[in-house]
């Protein structure tokens, strides 16, 4: 299946008035939000991306055109030569698709239709969340139904109380949000080509195009409990930035599927977590 991302937005609420970049290329330990996402979808096999870019497009654009490997695997040097021991994107394919500046999300998946209308199904996602969901698990319920659309749905992050009072102003109850039978849009959707029949120009891909097919029965949600983390503010993207320094990556699921393929990985990731807790 192929992954459509919307990385191109000015992404407000994580500007720190000193950096220029696209929320999806804030760095997540050596790599960005955006490779993070990617190395996710490429875990359970699907690697064929179309990125919808926008503003800053030529950080990501340099990004991958200048990637250098050695980040984020080990090599060997030798006789001036680098011999990688791992790679993350050769068997990658990455279509860049400028969809402009101030486009909405449905306009901006509407510019791309031509690189997935012939798809059974494709991927859509808005490159600044990280999660442990079960994206096989997703793809299997997708497919089982005769939606137009799915999204992954998770409990609301707000800490909030939430407050039950009567009549006369007496307190009822106190719960968290998360106690309550309520779920938040988790940003990894999928999609049929129908979609393209309900996307208008310039409409917003979840409020004018998902909300109605939702009413008519023509949506589903796959309910995901587990690690689900966004990156909307900078206090987020900090969050995950010293999960990544602890050693606690839920969302990096590749790390586990190598330690369990490969002895040698296992042993070099452990002394770089030793390291890590030791510095």
């Amino acid at each position: 299946m192929k992954v459509v991302l919307f990385c191109g937005g000015y992404g407000m609420r994580m500007r720190d008035g000193a950096s220029d970049l696209p929320k999806p290329m804030h760095p997540v330990g050596p790599r960005p939000l955006i490779w993070h996402v990617m190395r996710y979808y490429a875990h359970f096999g699907h690697k064929d991306f179309v990125l919808c870019l926008g503003y800053g497009a030529h950080h990501i654009k340099n990004y991958f055109l200048n990637y250098d490997e050695t980040e984020s695997n080990d090599f060997v040097l030798h006789q001036g030569e680098v011999e990688l021991m791992g790679s993350d994107i050769k068997d990658w394919n990455i279509t860049f698709v400028h969809t402009g500046l101030d486009s909405p999300i449905g306009e901006r998946l509407r510019r791309v239709k031509a690189l997935v209308k012939d798809e059974e199904m494709f991927h859509a996602n808005y490159a600044d969340v990280l999660t442990d969901a079960p994206l096989d698990r997703m793809v299997e319920q997708f497919a089982g139904t005769d939606a137009v659309g799915q999204l992954m749905a998770v409990p609301p992050q707000s800490a909030f109380h939430c407050v039950d009072v009567d009549d006369n102003g007496r307190l009822e109850s106190i719960t968290t949000l998360q106690e309550m039978p309520i779920w938040e849009n988790g940003g990894y959707l999928m999609f049929r080509p129908e979609i393209f029949d309900f996307l208008e120009k310039d409409c917003d891909l979840i409020a004018d195009a998902a909300a109605p097919l939702a009413r008519k029965g023509r949506m589903s949600a796959y309910r995901h409990r587990g690690f689900w983390q966004p990156a909307d503010t900078v206090k987020e993207r900090n969050a995950l930035e010293a999960a990544y320094q602890s050693g606690a990556r839920p969302w990096m699921l590749w790390e586990s599927h190598e330690t369990d393929q490969d002895p040698l990985q296992a042993a070099i990731a452990e002394m770089h977590r030793s390291s890590h807790q030791r510095d």
